[in-house]
């Protein structure tokens, strides 16, 4: 039972360690197998401590065995993103200059999920600094798509994709900036949830951008997604930017009725310059919600026409604000797509930052208006599916495009907006996973969760990356 103890969701290992039917130990030694297996092909991980791992899952065993148990995380084994801070433990961000980093406290992320009794595995691997889509890494090499090693995991979560969808770890969070969460989801076959801005404390995580930036769940279902959202959520005082509203209890909204909702559809942009076979995967996933009961709306955003202007602006000025320094003073440490952007950053004038700040504005109007009429926004996660590692530019369409203007077009208005977006598996094209994109108000994350897991039921992803010859462990 060991190896297939790896492939199964929070929800189903948790009642099964509750009950002490299996223990966090041997969760955590079928994690670790598989890392031990597939990271030197997969590269999803930077760093792992085993040793740390069991002793940490022995102490989880014996809280449960006298009593102590904490709840559905208690005993979960997780390997987080490179980019979170782990109180006297180095915190690469992915980098060569912060390689050898070690902050003086936890994120409070990581506090929640220590106080949740999670057993830490490692750090996962990302873009360096999280600033790109494709974690193509020039310092701790790249990470490979478990569906197809010569594919990109997306990013820039790859590190998370990738080791969740192969098993290499239960769960783990992403950060997500123009997309970081939602487009490795996509890529890689899982579920990828970007809460409400404001929602989650960012305190102790490297930032890209001040105010894009998110930190979500990665994992294996809709309902895993639920829990560890429940997990992490919730006002702190240490970041200004979170919100003192309740934490829902998430697990208690799914549902599979879905009748009378509401979905939106919105043509001019969502559905605008689509590979056919993704936009034909979504456009099944929303027939199958209008089948369960849910009524389909068209609706439009007029402010989306200027998603790419305001998206750039706002994170190629804050980006390289924050990474000023390094860049006037050692600019040969960064790779090479990373120094580039940095450099285009230090161009953007004040006039066109608040000019993209107003234009942020009045793009939340339109989406407000938007939710009047209907309870969530249905669009594809990505236009396209994963391209291979080192492609920078692809064929759409009959066009030749740039990767990192299309990889973020569906996703960046929820970056924009702060409005939580969740992506989650519609199908297969071409073996490779495609997602379909949910979009809510703010604060209403149950709301997409319970769409998300009434589809999940309806159409679960049944085929496993790991399948294939090289993953068989």
């Amino acid at each position: 039972m060991s190896k297939e103890l790896a492939s199964m969701a929070i929800e189903e290992l948790a009642p099964l360690i509750q009950s002490k039917a299996v223990s966090p130990v041997e969760v955590t030694e079928s994690v670790l197998e598989r890392v031990k297996a597939l990271n030197p092909q997969i590269n999803a991980y930077i760093s792992v401590d085993e040793e740390k791992a069991i002793a940490s899952a022995k102490h989880a065993a014996l809280d449960i065995i006298t009593g102590n148990y904490r709840g559905p995380l208690h005993g979960i084994p997780m390997a987080l993103k490179d980019i979170l801070f782990f109180k006297d433990e180095v915190t690469t961000v992915g980098s060569k200059i912060h390689q050898s980093f070690k902050a003086e406290y936890d994120a409070a992320v990581v506090s929640k999920l220590k106080e949740a009794g999670v057993v830490f595995t490692g750090k996962l691997n990302m873009h360096e600094y999280a600033w790109g889509a494709t974690t193509d890494n020039p310092h701790y090499g790249p990470c490979r798509n478990p569906w197809d090693l010569n594919k990109i995991p997306g990013g820039s979560s790859g590190g998370s994709g990738a080791a969740v969808a192969a098993d290499m770890t239960i769960a783990s969070l992403g950060t997500d900036t123009g997309g970081s969460i939602r487009i490795p989801a996509s890529a890689n076959g899982i579920v990828g949830l970007k809460p409400t801005h404001g929602r989650v404390s960012k305190y102790g995580c490297f930032p890209l951008a001040w105010s894009l930036d998110h930190i979500g769940p990665m994992v294996k279902t809709v309902r895993d997604a639920a829990i560890v959202l429940e997990a992490i959520a919730g006002y702190d005082p240490n970041d200004p930017t979170t919100v003192d509203v309740s934490v829902a209890h998430y697990t208690d909204y799914l549902s599979e009725d879905i009748r009378g909702m509401v979905i939106g559809i919105n043509e001019e942009y969502f559905f605008n310059d689509v590979d056919p076979q993704v936009e034909a995967l979504v456009r099944n996933a929303v027939e199958i919600l209008q089948e369960m009961g849910a009524e389909v709306k068209t609706v439009s955003i007029p402010g989306l026409k200027y998603v790419a202007y305001a998206e750039m602006m706002t994170i190629l000025a804050e980006a390289s604000a924050i990474h000023h320094y390094n860049l006037k003073t050692r600019p040969q440490d960064f790779g090479e797509d990373v120094r580039l952007l940095l450099e285009l950053g230090e161009l953007p004038s004040a006039v066109d930052y608040l000019q993209a700040q107003q234009l942020r504005l009045r793009l939340n109007r339109d989406f407000n208006a938007a939710f009047g009429s209907v309870d969530v926004l249905v669009t594809p996660t990505l236009p396209f599916i994963p391209t291979d590692i080192g492609q920078d530019r692809l064929m759409l369409n009959g066009r030749m495009v740039n990767f990192l203007d299309h990889v973020i077009r569906f996703t960046a208005p929820g970056n924009l907006t702060g409005l939580p977006s969740l992506s989650i598996p519609c199908g297969l094209s071409q073996g490779m996973p495609v997602g379909m994109q949910i979009m809510g108000p703010a604060f209403k994350e149950e709301t997409l969760l319970q769409v998300a897991y009434a589809f999940e039921k309806a159409n679960p992803l049944k085929t496993k990356p790991y399948l294939s010859k090289e993953f068989q462990v």
